[in-house]
């Protein structure tokens, strides 16, 4: 059990690194936003308390918006006349909790607004949620940008298919950087 909260622990640090070119940092929101953590914290816990399951959805929310063009958000965006949205991709049809992420954009909105990244948001609700139901609590280094580019198809051509071999599995996490481990524990995870 330890081993696997140790490697969702780096699947997560992983991505946090990852998801932008810019540097990322847990004071990022220091002078302009110093509660936000706490902000964050409350609201999830609000949802949790009620629904323990939307745990493990909104840590699989953050995942799927990862896995697709890093750790940018781009999966809260609502689909247009014209693009259909991540989020609206059959794979992610079945994703819930974006009322959690909605209420919590609003809560710190109240206090900080027009400064924190709905990327952000998204990275410490399912950080809060987890710790929220006694998994493993980690620091989120802050600081992303919300990406502003949402396609459903991107959907089927990076986040891994639940029909593909273990060949196939293997490389796209690879892809992402990620190990034959990393894809066992997360696996084990994801089906729990």
């Amino acid at each position: 059990m330890a081993t696997t909260k140790l490697l969702l622990l780096s699947f997560l640090l992983f991505f946090f690194h990852q998801s932008n070119a810019q540097t990322l940092s847990t004071n990022y929101y220091k002078r302009t936003c110093p509660k936000i953590e706490g902000i964050v914290k409350q609201t999830t816990a609000s949802f949790i308390s009620r629904a323990p399951s939307l745990a493990a959805a909104l840590l699989r929310m953050h995942f799927h918006d990862c896995f697709v063009r890093g750790c940018d958000g781009s999966v809260l965006l609502k689909s247009t006349a014209n693009n259909t949205a991540e989020r609206d991709s059959f794979p992610n049809l079945s994703l819930r909790g974006f009322q959690v992420i909605d209420a919590a954009k609003y809560a710190v909105e109240r206090h900080c607004p027009g400064r924190v990244s709905c990327a952000d948001i998204l990275a410490l609700v399912a950080r809060d949620a987890v710790s929220q139901i006694k998994g493993p609590f980690w620091q989120v280094p802050l600081g992303r940008r919300d990406g502003n580019v949402s396609i459903a198809n991107e959907v089927f051509t990076d986040l891994p298919a639940p029909f593909m071999n273990i060949n196939q599995l293997i490389s796209s996490f690879s892809a992402k950087g990620l190990s034959v481990k990393d894809l066992v524990v997360l696996s084990g995870i994801y089906n729990s």
